[in-house]
């Protein structure tokens, strides 16, 4: 299967835009697939963003994952619903952008991004500009066709050692060669930081099982913050991932995250948790 706009491609449709200005999408979550996690919302909604500062400069240069100052996780969304994608840019040039964005499903908001910050990299060094621009006026006019992402690949996460309730920490395989990377990037392969941010929020969540919730209530994750991917991260590569409690007061209970190759920290966040029913 050509993985190139279908593996990890989640803007199906757009449906007004002002290059360097705003844009709003959709995309159609498939029904067969298992889930769809918090951190592919994110990558749509980043997605749709990036539509609007590649048009802006004329498909010359693309965002690459950078800096978040907040991540809101406002509900889940379930396979077979369609996300109403916005997105605003407060700047655009060849050096960066800055936006915030936002999902929601059936009038329900799902995600929040803000205070986002990319750097602009030459499109040419990640996929073909001739290919982007075809498959922007798709987008613009007829739309794609739904249902092409097949789901995650299993990430290889293990989690290794930590102190009960107080830390957690996990080793990452970075898969070597999976569909994703077909798409992300074709010229050049790159491990999604959405994707580390979903094995961080894991590795947190082991952590978070062991720290007591009054009245039978279960920790979710509430808000990301800070978020930093310092670096890119290609095939093959293994981190580390690092979870620790930072604070724990009422219904509240915040965790530092990080990861590292090889000792050098390559990304950072905060992750603050509120309770919940079980699901």
């Amino acid at each position: 299967m050509e993985a190139h706009f279908r593996a990890f491609t989640f803007v199906d449709r757009i449906i007004g835009v002002k290059p360097g200005v705003s844009i709003r999408g959709q995309y159609t979550v498939p029904p067969g697939v298992d889930a769809f996690p918090a951190s592919l919302v994110a990558e749509a909604t980043g997605q749709l963003a990036a539509w609007a500062a590649m048009a802006a400069v004329d498909f010359t240069h693309r965002p690459v994952a950078g800096i978040a100052g907040a991540i809101e996780l406002l509900s889940t969304v379930r396979p077979g619903q369609v996300l109403e994608l916005s997105a605003n840019l407060e700047s655009v040039d060849t050096e960066t952008v800055g936006y915030s964005g936002s999902a929601s499903a059936d009038g329900i908001p799902v995600i929040r991004l803000l205070d986002c910050v990319g750097p602009m990299m030459p499109v040419e060094e990640f996929d073909d500009p001739h290919a982007l621009r075809n498959r922007f006026q798709l987008l613009s006019a007829a739309g794609a066709e739904a249902g092409a992402f097949g789901g995650l690949p299993d990430l290889d996460l293990k989690r290794d050692s930590g102190e009960w309730g107080q830390s957690a920490s996990a080793i990452l395989h970075v898969p070597s060669d999976a569909l994703l990377f077909g798409d992300h990037f074709p010229r050049r392969p790159v491990f999604p930081g959405t994707l580390l941010m979903h094995a961080n929020l894991q590795t947190a969540a082991t952590l978070t099982a062991e720290v007591p919730c009054d009245n039978g209530l279960a920790w979710v994750p509430r808000t990301i913050s800070d978020v930093k991917l310092r670096t890119f991260i290609s095939p093959g590569e293994t981190l580390r991932l690092e979870a620790k409690r930072i604070d724990h007061s009422g219904g509240v209970l915040k965790v530092a995250v990080e990861s590292r190759n090889n000792g050098r920290l390559i990304g950072s966040a905060g992750i603050e948790f509120g309770t919940a029913a079980p699901s």
